[in-house]
């Protein structure tokens, strides 16, 4: 689609300039309004110019009585989850209607630092669809760790000059951020005015205040009604999250109300390659709070305007005159399954499926970041006693237990005893070669 000046997509929407395309015969849910009425939607130069008849158009097309809802805005995402670099990460997600994203570098930049961010700026740049960023606030996540990278306020600030960055990714340090790290305050206090976003999984009273006094303004990591509606009740926008091992969409659906959900919005957080592909992005969200009960205007709202409104992209969200042409067609508002996806006003998917190929992308290369000596690895756990402390995993959550157990003991080592379920866990530094492990049940 050609790309026209302001006053050229004025002149289309005055009637006076031949429009791009017209999609004619269709029902707008319309997210500002809570509406959903017949009317035409008039599109120049990747923007919507007009609602309603009149106009003329390079191409229409009758959608047949089909509902058109904006594209949807997945609030928090990591796409190294995926396995993908960005634009094959798109090509999968944007078919399905997920036409934006909000990503945090996070794990490459725990490896590659500011190299690592940049890659991922670079290779957004190819392909459909959009990707922001969030700038990684914790490399390393905290000081137990050893990371390939360190990010202070400074290297953040970099950043900004970048439109694509939005602000400040998930603080997770949040014990440092409730005792006032210097550390931590000069990243927060270097994006005051920008969006920054939370991640405080159980913390409540005193300390949940202190951390949202620091300017802290979303979480996606509640795991029940009552912390979600804590946080609600201070302020906070919260990110329902519904990963591949991250289940918290039905277990929170029961908060949201008609007053509350202009404060909520969804988020992937980690999709793995099968996910994605067996049930898609933040559609399958969408559809699966509409399928427990949830109103489905409430829903579309929840995937695509709450989420433009916290994170001030006032382009997108909604399909009205001067906004970006990002769009969803479906037939049944109940099983809100895409058919048609237009991003900037072009049709990029049909029916789930990309209707390009892959991109072609220029050479690019990153530093060598997987340093380990397999021979200097020491794997065995002497056994010290007849107890062990065990990590307790539990089904679609992040969140662990942990029970102390008897061990099994081989040649005086404790060992893995599959029978009981008890499994060993090892951590690798991967970063210098250094052979330092960290093992457990």
């Amino acid at each position: 689609m050609a790309q026209l000046t302001l006053s050229e997509r004025i002149a289309a929407g005055r009637g006076e300039r031949p429009a791009d395309l017209i999609l004619k015969n269709l029902r707008l849910v319309n997210v500002l309004t809570g509406e959903i009425y017949p009317t035409e939607i008039v599109i120049a130069g990747g923007y919507v110019v007009a609602l309603g008849s009149g106009y003329s158009a390079a191409q229409e097309i009758d959608l047949g009585g089909r509902y058109v809802c904006p594209g949807f805005i997945d609030a928090h995402v990591h796409i190294e989850s995926s396995l993908c670099a960005p634009p094959e990460f798109m090509r999968t997600v944007v078919p399905r209607g997920t036409t934006s994203v909000v990503t945090d570098p996070h794990e490459i930049a725990n490896v590659l630092g500011l190299e690592g961010i940049r890659y991922m700026l670079d290779r957004a740049r190819f392909g459909i669809g959009r990707v922001f960023l969030m700038a990684s606030s914790c490399v390393p996540a905290s000081h137990m760790e050893t990371s390939g990278a360190t990010l202070l306020a400074e290297d953040l600030v970099q950043l900004l000059d970048d439109p694509r960055v939005l602000g400040l990714a998930e603080v997770m340090s949040y014990p440092d951020v409730i005792h006032a790290d210097p550390v931590v305050m000069a990243k927060i206090q270097a994006f005051a005015g920008r969006v920054i976003d939370g991640h405080s999984p159980a913390v409540t009273g005193q300390a949940l205040n202190a951390y949202v006094t620091a300017g802290i303004m979303s979480d996606h990591e509640c795991t029940t009604p009552e912390e979600a509606l804590e946080k609600l009740r201070l302020g906070m926008h919260i990110l329902i999250r519904e990963g591949t091992t991250t289940r918290n969409l039905r277990p929170l659906l029961p908060m949201v109300t008609a007053e509350n959900h202009h404060r909520l919005c969804f988020c992937t957080d980690d999709r793995q390659p099968g996910t994605l592909l067996d049930e898609g992005s933040v559609d399958s969200m969408v559809r699966t709070a509409i399928a427990e009960g949830l109103d489905p205007m409430m829903a579309i709202r929840m995937g695509s305007i709450n989420t433009a409104n916290y994170f001030r992209l006032h382009d997108l969200g909604a399909i009205v005159p001067g906004r970006r042409a990002d769009m969803i067609v479906f037939s049944d508002l109940r099983n809100l399954q895409p058919e048609m996806v237009f991003s900037d006003g072009v049709q990029v998917g049909e029916n789930g499926r990309a209707l390009a190929e892959a991109v072609s992308l220029p050479p690019l290369t990153v530093s060598a970041s997987m340093n380990v000596r397999p021979g200097a690895l020491d794997f065995t756990i002497p056994a010290n006693g007849t107890k062990v402390h065990v990590i307790g995993g539990l089904d679609d959550q992040v969140v662990t237990e942990h029970f102390i157990d008897d061990a099994r003991i081989v040649d005086g080592q404790a060992v893995a005893d599959p029978d009981r379920d008890l499994l060993k866990i090892a951590v690798i530094e991967r970063h210098t070669g250094s052979g330092r492990i960290g093992k457990g049940f």
